[in-house]
Parts: C-alpha cells; structure tokens; sequence
C-alpha cells in the first residue's frame, strides 16, 4: 500500500503570509512555498486547496532524513489535529500586543475588584462595632 501526506504550514513572514506545502509520497520529499498575500481564513485556504492544488510546482527537496512516518490510528489523528487547530496561533504583532495589553487589564481589574471587596468588608465591619459601642453606652 503506498502512503502519501500532504501538510499546509502558514506562517508569517514579514510583510506577507505565506504558505509551505510539504507532500510526501513513498520516499519522495517535495515542498512548495506559496505566496498568500493578507492573512488567510480557514475557508480561503480552503478554497486555494481545492481550486489551485494541481497547479502548484512542488520542488524536490534534497533530504538525508528519511521518511519516518507510522500509521497513525485516525482516532488519534483527529485528536491532533484538534489540538493544533486549537492552539494559540501565531497572529499579527498587533493582534499579540493587543492580547498582552488585554490580559494585563483584565489582572488589574481583578486586584482591584479584590481591594474594593476588602475596603467595603473593612467598612461594615467597622460600622457593626460602632452599633455594638452605641448600644453598650447605656441610657
């Protein structure tokens, strides 16, 4: 039985997008770099895979590794490729800058929620002792 895997990796690299086919067929290694212009959408790349696949010149890489590819129960490999789907993805500078600066509010927020929550303790519990000393002073 002959085994061939085909892997799209998009990565980002300055000022464009850019995608990396790797085909593996027998003990054949290709590769193929793709220019994608703005940041793609799963359905957008989707649709390049379906339309533009047979037209993309796959270049023969010279690779002293050889294939070391097992078979992988499908079970599994729906279990990776959820897990990949669903990291963290690389995005844009801003997009990252934008999510650190999020977070980090998001901490402030919570501290300071915290303080209020301890000011306001703070001030009823104050407030029942000074009802105990005014009931205690007599008539």
């Amino acid at each position: 039985m002959k085994q061939s895997s085909c892997k799209l990796t998009v990565l980002f690299q300055n000022p464009f997008w850019i995608g990396i086919f790797e085909d593996e067929y027998e003990k054949e290694y290709n590769v193929a770099k793709i220019v994608l212009g703005s940041e793609p959408t799963e359905v957008q790349l989707y649709e390049f895979i379906l339309k533009n696949y047979n037209e993309i010149s796959f270049k023969k890489a010279e690779s002293q590794i050889l294939s070391t590819q097992k078979k992988v129960n499908y079970k599994r490999l729906q279990r990776e490729v959820k897990k990949q789907q669903n990291e963290k993805g690389i995005g844009t500078k801003a997009q990252n800058a934008m999510k650190i600066q999020h977070e980090a509010a998001k901490v402030e927020r919570i501290k300071k929620r915290k303080e209020r929550k301890e000011a306001e303790r703070d001030r009823m519990y104050e407030l029942k002792q000074m009802k105990k000393k005014e009931k205690h002073k007599g008539h």
